[in-house]
C-alpha cells in the first residue's frame, strides 16, 4: 500500500468532507481516506496496482474541488 498527501482548496464543512471521502473511497484500490478541513490535506492509502494517483485527483475535481 501507497500514502499519498493530496492538497483539497474549497472545502468548508462537512458535507465538502463526506463528498471527497466518498469519491475516493468509490475508486477500487482505495482502502483508507482521512480529510482534515482546516489544513486541506486529504491522505489517502492505496493500491498503486489498482488506481491512480490521476484517478484520485480526477475524482476529487470531480466533486467541484481544485487539487493543487
Amino acid at each position: 500500500m501507497k500514502e499519498m498527501t493530496l492538497d483539497v482548496t474549497g472545502m468548508t464543512c462537512g458535507h465538502c468532507k463526506s463528498s471527497v471521502e466518498g469519491a475516493l473511497k468509490e475508486l477500487d484500490g482505495v482502502s483508507n481516506v482521512d480529510v482534515n478541513l482546516d489544513t486541506g490535506k486529504v491522505d489517502v492509502k492505496y493500491d498503486e496496482a489498482k488506481v491512480s494517483a490521476d484517478a484520485m485527483r480526477e475524482a476529487v475535481e470531480d466533486q467541484g474541488y481544485d487539487v493543487a
